[in-house]
C-alpha cells in the first residue's frame, strides 16, 4: 500500500512507538483484560523509557510503520535477544512485538513489518524467529500461521492479577 511509509525507527521516535503501543494494546486486548489492568500493564510496558531501550540495545531491531500523508505512526515490530520459556536455538531471535491500529489491518502494514523482521533475523544468522501471542489472539495466529509459524511451546502472561495462557510459535529460518 502506498500509504503506508515503513523504516527503522530512530532514538527521537521513543514516544510515538509508545503512543502506538498502547493504543494497540487496548484496542487488542480491551475485551480480555480488566480496565485498571491494562491501563498499568500499559503504562509499565509502553512507556516512552521501554522504547527508548530497545532502540539503544543493538541486539533489538525496531521498525516504525506510518501513514505517509500524516507520518502518524499506525504499527511497529521489535526484534530482540528471546525471552521465552522454551528450549532456545543458539542465534534465535524474538519477534517481541508487532502490532497494527485495527483500521490498518488489511492494508499490507502488518505483512511489511513481518517481512522486514523475517528478513532482519535471516541476515543475523537465526535459526528461527520466535513469538508468544495468547491463546485467543485467533485473527493474530492466523497471521502468523500464513507467515509460516508452528507452535514451539506455551507461556503464561499475568497483566494485573490475571494469567494468561500464550502460545510460542517458531518460523524456521
Amino acid at each position: 500500500m502506498n500509504d503506508i511509509t515503513l523504516r527503522r525507527a530512530r532514538p527521537e521516535d521513543a514516544e510515538r512507538l509508545a503512543h502506538i503501543g498502547v493504543a494497540t494494546f487496548i484496542d487488542s486486548y480491551v475485551y480480555d483484560i480488566e480496565g485498571d489492568a491494562i491501563i498499568a500493564h500499559c503504562t509499565r510496558q509502553h512507556s516512552r523509557e521501554v522504547y527508548a531501550r530497545y532502540l539503544a540495545d543493538p541486539a533489538c531491531s525496531v521498525w516504525l510503520a506510518e501513514y505517509a500523508a500524516t507520518r502518524a505512526p499506525i504499527g511497529y515490530a521489535v526484534n530482540c535477544s528471546p525471552d521465552l520459556p522454551i528450549p532456545l536455538q543458539p542465534g534465535d531471535v524474538e519477534l517481541k512485538r508487532i502490532y497494527v491500529l485495527s483500521r490498518f489491518h488489511g492494508t499490507g502494514a502488518g505483512q511489511r513489518l513481518m517481512e522486514a523482521a523475517i528478513e532482519d533475523a535471516r541476515q543475523r544468522g537465526a535459526p528461527r524467529l520466535l513469538l508468544g501471542t495468547y491463546e485467543d489472539n485467533h485473527r493474530a495466529i492466523a497471521f502468523y500461521r500464513k507467515a509460516g509459524f508452528a507452535l514451539a511451546g506455551t507461556r503464561q502472561f499475568q497483566v494485573g492479577d490475571k494469567i494468561y495462557d500464550d502460545i510460542v510459535l517458531a518460523k524456521p529460518l
